[in-house]
């Protein structure tokens, strides 16, 4: 703490108890670890300055963003400091002509929209956190959203990041060209969940607002017909702006939070947007109509004004909070799989719903195969706890031995960890931990999330549940 109150006003620096609870833990909140203290830096020299000084002691770092993460990749280290980024929330400048933004990781995802609607323009990754969610918190987990099928993940859509290595170094990956030299190293930093360099600076790419954006409301009274109907669309050529599938279950728990207007009789419902101009809008609409009608839809609404398409999207943008309102807790999984499978894993998760004794409400990115799987349980009991963990990490197996992987967007934190060794050989890990090193030599970034290495697969990402805390044995020497 003294080594810190030399670099930090004595504001920004935090270690009582009552003042480091609230970053115990992100929005995987069934596992929770008080740091030893919390650093707000207010600049980049500050944040140079407190990564120097924890380098040069051996403090592990955690950066933390908006803590909105859902795999427990902001979880903090017992012995380490937290790095709050939250006063890094400025929009540092607008090239409409070029259609870039240059902004803090503070700032929220949907505060660019915002900040850029009057040049016609917005930033296209639409997390459902997107209005707490901050722009390097997307970045360390590669987020998308509900768009991503037509416009990409985070990756897709950053030109160029700003931040320090674990020395408190400078250091850019990417450029605002289309094109640079040397190693693509924009694409390892994102999605590498804080474990190589701290984000304190996004350039990020802007896209022309549509003319037009309508959304059809699909209904199928079996989850299999609605599965085909997914890859049924792609087949056909069509790529929508929007692809998202939700089961009998998910339908009813938003429907009842935000009346979005949902078939309650349909085993699963489709949302399928298609934007862009008038023309092209309605062709889309009509094209898509026609492959939902030969896929078995039961019935069919298409939004026929703004308002009445935001209100389809409210059900999907809150099947979060609404099934907060039907479980004390819930966890919410995160894998992809072939979209041919849709059906298969959806089955598969009934089966196990049964076989744990749990609740399971369901919801898709559908057109790029990633799933969200939330179950519920109370985290005041440890049977549930225990079985739900179970439950995510079959879940997560059954994911891969499908042909898909064991994430999408959340990220792996602590979440994922042994589920790692499922779908990657003991050579790959290796080499994703060779690259840590490249990056942390001492591991001293997020430290407790690398990827299992090659001998300690079994143990490194192990969770041991003591009071209510998640420690990592093999950190107990910081």
């Amino acid at each position: 703490m003294a080594a810190l109150q030399t670099v930090l006003p004595a504001h920004a620096v935090l270690w009582q108890p009552e003042a480091t609870t609230p970053y115990e833990c992100d929005g995987l909140s069934a596992y929770r670890e008080r740091p030893l203290a919390v650093a707000l830096p207010e600049n980049e020299a500050q944040v140079a300055a407190v990564l120097q000084t924890c380098h040069r002691l051996g403090v592990p770092v955690v950066a933390r963003g908006a803590g909105t993460g859902l795999s427990g990749g902001a979880m903090p280290h017992p012995m380490g400091v937290t790095l709050g980024l939250a006063k890094f929330n400025r929009i540092l400048a607008i090239d409409a002509l070029a259609r870039t933004a240059t902004v803090q990781c503070g700032v929220r995802n949907l505060a660019i929209s915002e900040a850029v609607a009057a040049h016609g323009l917005y930033y296209a990754p639409d997390p459902s956190s997107q209005i707490a969610c901050t722009i390097g918190g997307n970045v360390a987990e590669n987020s998308g959203g509900v768009h991503c099928l037509k416009y990409g993940l985070t990756l897709h859509n950053v030109l160029k990041l700003r931040g320090f290595t674990v020395e408190g170094e400078a250091v850019e990956f990417g450029s605002e060209a289309l094109e640079g030299p040397g190693l693509d190293l924009l694409s390892v930093v994102v999605g590498s969940e804080g474990m190589l360099a701290v984000v304190t600076e996004v350039t990020v790419k802007l896209t022309p607002k549509p003319q037009v954006a309508r959304c059809i409301m699909a209904s199928f009274a079996d989850v299999r017909q609605a599965g085909e109907a997914v890859a049924a669309i792609i087949a056909n050529g069509i790529i929508p702006a929007g692809l998202e599938m939700m089961d009998k279950p998910m339908t009813a728990a938003v429907e009842d939070f935000v009346h979005a207007g949902y078939d309650l009789d349909a085993a699963a419902i489709l949302l399928c947007e298609s934007d862009g101009t008038a023309e092209e809008v309605e062709e889309e609409i009509a094209h898509m109509m026609q492959v939902l009608g030969r896929a078995g839809a039961t019935r069919m609404a298409v939004s026929q004004d703004e308002a009445q398409r935001l209100k389809f999207w409210s059900g999907r943008k809150n099947a979060f909070p609404a099934s907060g309102r039907i479980s004390p807790d819930y966890m919410c999984m995160d894998s992809t799989i072939p979209r041919s499978r849709l059906a298969d894993i959806l089955l598969a998760i009934a089966d196990m719903e049964r076989k744990y004794n749990l609740r399971c409400c369901n919801v898709f990115h559908a057109g790029d195969g990633n799933l969200h799987p939330l179950i519920l349980f109370d985290a005041n009991d440890p049977d549930q706890l225990r079985r739900c963990e179970q439950f995510g990490a079959e879940i997560l197996e059954t994911s891969v031995a499908m042909g898909g992987t064991v994430t999408g967007e959340h990220g792996v934190g602590i979440e994922k960890l042994n589920s790692m060794c499922v779908q990657f050989s003991p050579a790959e890990r290796e080499q994703m931990q060779a690259l840590k090193r490249a990056f942390d030599p001492q591991e001293l970034l997020n430290p407790g999330k690398v990827i299992p290495t090659l001998h300690r697969c079994a143990e490194y990402g192990k969770m041991h549940v003591k009071r209510g805390l998640l420690a990592f044995p093999e950190l107990e020497r910081f």
